[in-house]
């Protein structure tokens, strides 16, 4: 099938890349995460780029790897299609922090995208001028923790309208990059309308960080890991105002502007699970080979060869896959590839940890210790089949698209009553 040749433009960019993760990011790897490790969310300093990250954005620049990420931007000329940043995608992955150094790191690239998509010229300046030029941060918030988020009709938090201004209240959590001091602005979902259509309550606005009202309280942990600088923070909403200008396309259009913001984001988070299960993999072949026991290297005993060649046929139809949407997702539009953006939403992540879970193993009790990438790798991945969606959210989308497919699937009912 032609959609899986890769352009000129993206072979290209894509030896650059590996020979600038090969010069740049590999070689500072201990440095950055002990840079991290160093920084204290309530110290009077706070969360903040790590010095080596901020180096290596001005070096990225230089070389012309910048906002890849964006397409058909005309405030990003150097984006690329979906199809073509995801080979790039995939190599930034097997550096859990290398896609800042590119200014293509999550939450960012949604809001960036969203900001483009929807806001106003007056917003875009204000907000998109500068994370497009990797000066600050950005924050998603959504979730909450008082009801299942899954179900985003769920959510709570009230956008009210207040005059010439709109008042906002609600708490959020795992809000991605909310405790960094470069994060300046945040897009909060929120309920407009608790009377209209289930999918018409929602709308989103933009709300600058250091509003009055706004309250960054903790990081949440994932697995004992803070995740600094950026963390997955709780905020509080108390009485937050901003301009009735603030809000994106209009009450009401939280759920359209969240479907196109959510697919893209899919692509890259999905790319990247396999650039780091392809690290994984190399990092068991190779722990593997350089261990005896029981009178010969671990890599010949036979157990290891079936669990390495499930690895790769896993990371191969993952692949495949993952590239068969974002095509899709170039050529018919986001809502056509629906079915391969949920399937590959589910299929990535879940082969990722399948993967770093065999490479664990193959460490012995350091792939556990903080000594390799794996534990924390493990620990990213797994929060990914939560994130934009649980696997059963995406898995119920599936099966629907696959019984109406067949000409099965009935809309639910309530059940008639009788007198």
């Amino acid at each position: 099938m032609a959609f899986f040749a890769e352009s000129d433009t993206t072979r290209g960019l894509r030896e650059r890349l590996q020979a600038f993760m090969d010069g740049h990011i590999t070689p500072n790897e201990r440095q950055v995460a002990e840079e991290a490790a160093a920084q204290r969310w309530d110290s009077p300093e706070g969360w903040t780029t790590c010095p080596t990250v901020a180096r290596l954005k001005g070096l990225a620049r230089e070389a012309g790897l910048w906002n890849l990420f964006l397409p058909h931007s005309p405030r990003a000329p150097e984006g690329l299609s979906n199809f073509d940043y995801a080979p790039l995608c995939e190599v930034m992955g097997r550096v859990h922090w290398a896609s800042e150094v590119f200014n293509c790191s999550a939450p960012d690239t949604g809001n960036m995208e969203t900001l483009d998509r929807y806001a106003s010229e007056a917003l875009k300046d204000r907000w998109l001028a500068p994370l497009l030029r990797g000066e600050i941060r950005s924050a998603f918030l959504m979730t909450e923790p008082a009801v299942a988020s899954s179900d985003a009709t769920n959510i709570e938090c009230e956008i009210r309208r207040d005059g010439d201004e709109y008042v906002i209240n609600g708490r959020k959590w795992w809000s991605t990059g909310a405790g960094s001091r470069h994060c300046k602005v945040f897009i909060v979902m929120g309920k407009t309308n608790p009377g209209a259509p289930r999918h018409a309550q929602q709308s989103m606005v933009v709300v600058p960080a250091d509003t009055p009202g706004v309250k960054v309280l903790r990081p949440v942990p994932v697995f004992g890991f803070d995740h600094a600088p950026h963390g997955h923070m709780e905020v509080l909403l108390e009485n937050v105002r901003v301009p009735a200008d603030h809000i994106l396309l209009g009450e009401g259009r939280g759920f359209e502007i969240a479907q196109g913001r959510l697919g893209p984001g899919r692509i890259h988070h999905c790319m990247r699970s396999i650039g780091a299960a392809e690290r994984a993999l190399e990092m068991a072949c190779q722990r593997l080979a350089s261990r005896t026991a029981f009178g010969k290297r671990l890599v010949d005993q036979g157990i290891w060869h079936e669990r390495i060649a499930n690895a790769r046929c896993q990371i191969e139809q993952a692949r495949l896959l993952t590239m068969k949407a974002a095509y899709m997702m170039d050529t018919v539009g986001n809502k056509a590839a629906q079915a391969e953006i949920a399937m590959i939403k589910v299929v990535a992540p879940t082969m990722a940890c399948e993967v770093l879970d065999m490479a664990i193993q193959a460490h012995g009790a350091a792939g556990v210790s903080q000594d390799f990438v794996l534990a924390f790798s493990y620990a990213d991945q797994r929060t990914l089949r939560l994130a934009d969606g649980p696997d059963e959210v995406h898995r119920q989308a599936l099966a629907k698209l696959e019984l109406k497919r067949l000409g099965l699937h009935q809309p639910s009912r309530p059940p008639e009553v009788k007198a």
